[in-house]
């Protein structure tokens, strides 16, 4: 006699909460996330620039295997200051977590969050994957930062995560160089350009406001694009939904939107986030 496999209930994927504790909250009581059955899946940036990043740190630790969270850059930047890598910005608002009893405990848990989701017939990243990596590629090279963040010694390991060059992959690369691409691909990339398909990190506005410059996602020779790749960290792209990528970004940090999208059907619920203006 075979058994039934247990049902998995459905997985909402929420945006950049960035520190909008009060926000998810309001949004995770909505009865089809509140759902004991539930996955949620955080599309990082799960800290910084909003008003409490402990509080949205730990409620989504809280959450037990209910909650798969990647990092994002802001997540990284943290984890860099907890190294001694990198100095605390003056619009950084993590000093709660750093001051926090449980700090450690948190710190622990955030490095070891991975860089890229893979499941349900859907990859979560928080920025983006570079059109010459195959998706299993993509998780392979996640991999990498992620077992060097994870190491007990891992505060030199964020030394090699900074930096904006090399801006192309290259198989060949070593090193931090390696690690760079990677990150900076996986966590910071929104536009490249179209002539060559180098990263742009200085472009922040909306997808198509340069013409030399063209959205990650739109670039030709794109492999694997059957699995949709579900992402944040641009809100000036904001709520964007295409069959072969979905943009969950809508700028709560900002004074706009929290976005959670239910994954079988891609059903959107949002919160309202006036208050972390």
């Amino acid at each position: 006699m075979t058994l039934a496999a247990t049902p998995r209930g459905d997985v909402w994927v929420i945006g950049d909460i960035q520190g909008c504790a009060g926000a998810l909250r309001a949004l995770l009581d909505h009865p089809e996330l509140a759902r004991s059955d539930t996955e949620l899946w955080f599309a990082g940036d799960l800290v910084n620039r909003g008003p409490d990043s402990l509080g949205a740190l730990r409620l989504i630790q809280s959450l037990g295997p209910r909650a798969r969270a990647i990092l994002g850059n802001h997540d990284l930047h943290l984890l860099a200051v907890v190294a001694g890598v990198r100095p605390p910005g003056k619009s950084d608002t993590f000093q709660d977590i750093l001051s926090a009893p449980d700090a450690a405990e948190l710190i622990d848990w955030l490095r070891h969050r991975p860089l890229l989701v893979r499941d349900r017939g859907h990859v979560m990243v928080h920025a983006g994957i570079l059109p010459a990596w195959t998706l299993d590629q993509a998780q392979a090279l996640a991999g990498e930062i992620e077992t060097a963040i994870r190491r007990p010694d891992w505060h030199p390991a964020m030394h090699d995560l900074y930096g904006e060059e090399p801006l192309q992959w290259d198989d060949a690369l070593q090193g931090p160089d390696r690690m760079r691409v990677i990150v900076n691909a996986l966590t910071r990339m929104r536009v490249c350009h179209a002539d060559d398909g180098r990263m742009n990190f200085r472009h922040k506005a909306g997808p198509h406001d340069n013409p030399e410059l063209v959205p990650w996602f739109e670039l030709p020779g794109r492999r694997d694009p059957a699995e949709p790749v579900v992402f944040g960290h641009w809100s000036a792209l904001g709520l964007h939904i295409r069959p072969d990528a979905i943009c969950l970004d809508t700028g709560c940090v900002w004074g706009r939107a929290l976005t959670a999208l239910r994954l079988r059907d891609h059903k959107i619920v949002q919160q309202d986030c006036a208050t972390c203006r």
